[in-house]
């Protein structure tokens, strides 16, 4: 690997199934299959000969080229398609050096090995899914009915579940499971020639009128095990746009289970905590929670890089200057992203440790106001709702400012309304009983595979 491809600045992504999948070596290699494939797809059209496809196939083994060359030498043309099609061609035998790129254009190769190595990578970033989901579902379950409060705009609003919360965060990875699978059966194969009419393969046929363009595009895709597009599409970037969509949503959703993570593991909450967290160079009493941050990282660069993808749908021409360029990096680096972002929720899905006194002791700190909402719909059926509230109100003043329990408070209120005289305070007080269908809905959702 070269040195400016270690990973040095990125662990979100360093070391995972991604970093290998995306890396120059595999685009490489992605970019030869494409050439062997399309030279197959010709011997078998009958548009070269029959030895044409087994010998480019046998020269195209990427441990076979200088990456590092080709690189430098694509600075010429402006990618990295003309260079390689020179050294290929001189790698195999003479008598099948015509059939290498014949008829195609240096986008149909780099366009058709993008979607190559978005689909290899996506092969783990769905096995890592799977992984996050089923340890979701496990402490959702474990968890369905452990109490804690539900934060809205950082403060606590009303009880909650654990389970809940787990729950959405699967309910999140198995969207992104859905998208990305979507995403990666309909991935396609470019080919188009020049201008996308597919014309340089007529003419290079002795009878040009008995070319079937697109048959020839339909056996191409078998020979990778890519989608047949209904056209070329090197200036309709539906397949990027899809692809990148579909990434940045990922990052996202993974990216929500990390921001929890990282508020419930704050000191001073202590709600959960990595399994594995790392530690600081400087404060040996830390555990720093380093999956989540890494997945929040990652969260925050995808919007980003869609964005110039998303950019570069405005293309001109039947294949344009600047645009398809813009691409290759950013898709590239959402790839990385996601993948790496996906090792480490499973990792750190499976290895979360959940708090469950730190929960109970928090759904008391703000000694049972917590639990007004139940409070007033309660008060309001036997006094109305603005008495209800306005009860309320000056209850809890007055144990904020006294610093007294509500459910204190309220025994003196319930003295002075002799319409709310029997209710059970205890009772209605407990956050643990105000969790309303947290435990149904979180049956519901892990009905969902």
């Amino acid at each position: 690997m070269h040195e400016s491809d270690a990973g040095l600045l990125a662990p979100g992504w360093a070391g995972s199934p991604a970093e290998t999948a995306t890396g120059d070596s595999a685009f490489l290699q992605a970019m030869l299959d494409a050439e062997a494939a399309l030279t197959r797809a010709q011997s078998t059209a009958g548009l070269a000969p029959a030895g044409a496809g087994p010998a480019v196939t046998e020269a195209a083994d990427a441990d076979r080229f200088d990456v590092r060359d080709l690189a430098l030498r694509a600075r010429s043309d402006g990618n990295p398609v003309v260079p390689l099609v020179a050294d290929l061609t001189s790698a195999v035998p003479e008598e099948a050096r015509p059939y290498v790129h014949r008829g195609a254009t240096s986008q149909d190769i780099l366009d058709t090995a993008t979607m190559l190595v978005a689909s290899r990578t996506l092969v783990a970033v769905l096995a890592d899914l799977e992984r996050v989901a089923a340890e979701l579902a496990r402490h959702a379950a474990m968890h369905r009915d452990t109490p804690m409060a539900a934060r809205t705009l950082s403060q606590h609003a009303v009880p909650t579940t654990f389970g809940l919360k787990a729950a959405g965060w699967r309910a999140l990875a198995l969207d992104a499971r859905d998208r990305l699978a979507v995403v990666r059966d309909s991935l396609p194969v470019q080919l188009g020639g020049v201008a996308g009419t597919l014309a340089a393969f007529s003419a290079f046929s002795a009878a040009p009128d008995d070319v079937d363009g697109p048959a020839l595009v339909a056996v191409y895709a078998r020979e990778l095990g890519l989608m047949e597009p209904a056209l070329p599409w090197h200036s309709l970037r539906t397949p990027i746009a899809d692809l990148t969509g579909a990434l940045a949503f990922t990052a996202g959703a993974l990216g929500k289970a990390a921001a929890d993570v990282l508020t419930m593991s704050r000191t001073e909450i202590g709600e959960a905590e990595e399994g594995q967290g790392g530690g600081s160079s400087a404060r040996r009493h830390k555990t720093d929670p380093v999956r989540a941050t890494l997945i929040a990282a990652a969260a925050r660069r995808a919007p980003g890089l869609a964005a110039t993808l998303y950019g570069s749908l405005a293309a001109e021409d039947e294949r344009p200057a600047g645009a398809w360029h813009a691409e290759w990096e950013p898709l590239r680096d959402l790839l990385r992203l996601v993948g790496g972002a996906a090792r480490d929720a499973a990792e750190l899905v499976a290895e979360l440790r959940v708090a469950p006194y730190a929960m109970l002791e928090n759904l008391h700190l703000t000694d049972g106001l917590i639990v007004s909402e139940r409070l007033v719909a309660v008060f309001a059926g036997r006094i109305g709702r603005v008495r209800a509230e306005e009860v309320l109100a000056g209850a809890a003043a007055r144990a904020r400012s006294e610093t007294a329990d509500l459910s204190d408070v309220l025994f003196d209120v319930l003295n002075e309304e002799p319409e709310l005289a029997g209710l059970d305070l205890a009772e209605l007080t407990d956050p643990t009983r105000y969790t309303g269908s947290a435990g149904r809905l979180t049956d519901r959702a892990l009905d969902r595979r």
